[in-house]
């Protein structure tokens, strides 16, 4: 499994109101993607900065989502470039479900 991490910063503060709205607004474009296993939206609490932390199957199914025309979409919507990172993901505790998942 794959986590990547992105991020980006705001060109002005976003509330939590203005981000709860915007997040979902962009949600159900992520039900049912292939290989996402799940989608965490953030915003810090300055709300100088926000973006998602994915839990993917694989890295190839992480990169058909990135492409430029996602970049271009993130530019659109929050006005800055969005920052990747990519990280191994070997195991995962999920207590909703009770179970640790391993690769």
């Amino acid at each position: 499994m794959i986590t990547t991490f992105v991020e980006f910063l705001l060109p002005r503060p976003m509330s939590l109101e203005e981000a709860k709205a915007t997040f979902e607004s962009t949600a159900p474009k992520y039900l049912n993607m292939p290989g996402l296993i799940r989608k965490y939206y953030f915003r810090s609490e300055d709300g100088t900065k926000a973006g998602g932390i994915y839990l993917w199957k694989t890295k190839q199914d992480a990169l058909a989502l990135y492409t430029d025309e996602w970049k271009a979409f993130v530019r659109g919507k929050y006005g800055t470039e969005p920052k990747l990172n990519f990280f191994d993901c070997p195991v995962v505790v999920d207590n909703n479900s009770k179970e640790i998942i391993v690769e």
